[in-house]
C-alpha cells in the first residue's frame, strides 16, 4: 500500500493550522506538524518503501520552517510528478483577527521577538506571499469559529474522490460580513431584487421555494443565473487543463441569506450534470 493523497497545510500563524490538522486526523489522515521542509521527500519515501498502511497524510508547515519555506513551491511541484495527489492548502485571516487571537491565547508570535505583534503579522504575511500565490487552495478563517473551521475542512475533504480531478466549490456569502479570500471567482448578486424587503420573505432562506419563485419572476434573475452557469461551465475545462485541483466560485449579496444562497443553489443544480466533484456551502445563511 502506498501514499495516494498528501495535503501540505501552511499559512499565517494563528489562522487555525492546528485545528485543521485535527480535522484531517479525524478524517483518517496521518498528520505531522512542523515537519522540516527538507524531510518531506524522505517522509514520503519512507511510507512508500516500508509497506506502511498510510494512504493519506497531512503535513503542517509554517513560518517556523525558516529558510526552508522557500523550497515548498518546488518540492510540491516535483511531488506532483509522482503517482499521488498533492494539495497545498493555505490558511489565512485578517490582521485584526490574528491580533485578537494571539491576545486571547497569550501565545507569542513566532516572529515577534522585540517587534510589536502587528508588525510581526505584517512581516509574516510578506514572507508567505509567494506561497499563498502558489497554493492550490486558500481558506480565510476570519469569520469562522474553531468548530466551523473543522467542519469546513471535513466537509471539503471527506468525500473528495481518490482520483485526481477538479473539485468545484460553490460558496454564498454576505458582503457585510466580509469577502471570502478563498474565492477564485467572485460574483455580486446585490443588483437582484431583494426578498429581505418583501413582507413574509425576510425570515426565509434562499433555499425556500417562495424565495426561488419570487426571484425567478424577474427576467434579470433568470438571465443572470443562466449566463453565470454558462460562464463557469465554459471556464472549467481550462482550469482542468492547467491542472487546478480546486475551483471556488463565490456569490455574494448583502447579508448572505437570500439572493446569494438562491444563486448558488441554482448554479449547483445546473452544473451537477458535469463530471466533477461539486460542493456547496452557505457561509452566512444562518448568521
Amino acid at each position: 500500500m502506498s501514499l495516494t493523497d498528501l495535503v501540505v497545510v501552511t499559512g499565517m500563524s494563528g489562522s487555525g493550522k492546528g485545528t485543521v490538522l485535527r480535522a484531517f486526523e479525524d478524517l483518517g489522515f496521518f498528520c505531522i506538524d512542523n515537519l522540516p521542509v527538507s524531510l518531506i521527500r524522505k517522509f514520503i519515501e519512507g511510507i512508500n518503501t516500508s509497506g506502511s498502511e498510510v494512504e493519506r497524510a497531512a503535513l503542517g508547515i509554517d513560518i517556523r520552517a525558516g529558510e526552508g519555506l522557500r523550497e515548498i513551491a518546488k518540492i510540491t511541484s516535483d511531488l506532483r510528478q509522482l503517482q499521488f495527489r498533492v494539495t497545498l492548502l493555505y490558511l489565512e485571516a485578517r490582521d485584526d483577527v490574528l491580533v485578537r487571537r494571539f491576545s486571547e491565547t497569550r501565545r507569542p508570535h513566532p516572529l515577534a521577538g522585540d517587534r510589536p505583534l502587528p508588525d510581526a503579522i505584517r512581516l509574516e504575511r510578506r514572507r508567505l506571499r509567494q506561497i499563498r500565490e502558489f497554493a492550490d487552495e486558500s481558506v480565510d478563517t476570519s469569520a469562522y469559529s474553531v468548530h466551523e473551521v473543522k467542519s469546513l475542512i471535513m466537509d471539503r475533504f471527506r468525500s473528495r474522490p481518490r482520483s485526481s480531478g477538479l473539485q468545484l466549490h460553490l460558496l454564498s456569502f454576505g458582503y457585510k460580513l466580509g469577502i471570502p479570500l478563498e474565492a477564485d471567482l467572485l460574483f455580486d448578486a446585490r443588483f437582484l431584487p431583494n426578498p429581505y424587503f418583501v413582507p413574509g420573505l425576510r425570515s426565509l432562506s434562499g433555499k425556500n421555494r417562495r424565495i426561488s419563485k419570487y426571484l425567478l419572476s424577474f427576467p434579470e434573475t433568470r438571465q443572470f443565473v443562466q449566463r453565470l452557469a454558462d460562464f463557469v461551465g465554459y471556464l472549467i475545462p481550462f482550469y482542468i487543463r492547467e491542472g487546478k485541483s480546486y475551483l471556488t466560485v463565490a456569490v455574494g449579496c448583502t447579508g448572505g441569506r437570500h439572493r446569494s444562497v438562491f444563486v448558488v443553489e441554482e448554479l449547483a443544480r445546473r452544473l451537477k450534470t458535469r463530471r466533477l466533484s461539486l460542493g456547496v456551502r452557505h457561509r452566512d445563511a444562518d448568521r
